[in-house]
């Protein structure tokens, strides 16, 4: 895949959640929230902070879905980038 973000823009994977608690409850699709988390996958070169690879924590109602080659993508301003998980 070949996808350059342009302007202050991050390209990113979501990264699921468990889809079972903590106490072995087992949480259906259709209650379970879109994850917060998210795995860079490109980043603009006005995109200073931020690399590749990088795991990433941004807002509900962030950025903009993308499907690329079939795969599902989300391209976040980086304002919209709450910080970097290490």
């Amino acid at each position: 895949m070949n996808f350059q973000p342009l302007g202050k823009r991050v390209l990113v994977r979501r990264i699921e959640e468990e889809a079972k608690t903590a106490s072995g409850i087992i949480i259906p699709d259709s209650a379970k929230e879109k994850p917060l988390q998210a795995k860079v996958i490109a980043v603009s070169e006005k995109v200073k902070n931020i690399s590749v690879d990088d795991t990433v924590v941004f807002g509900k109602f962030g950025g903009s879905e993308l499907t690329l080659d079939g795969e599902e993508f989300l391209v976040l301003n980086s304002a919209d980038i709450f910080g970097i998980i290490k």
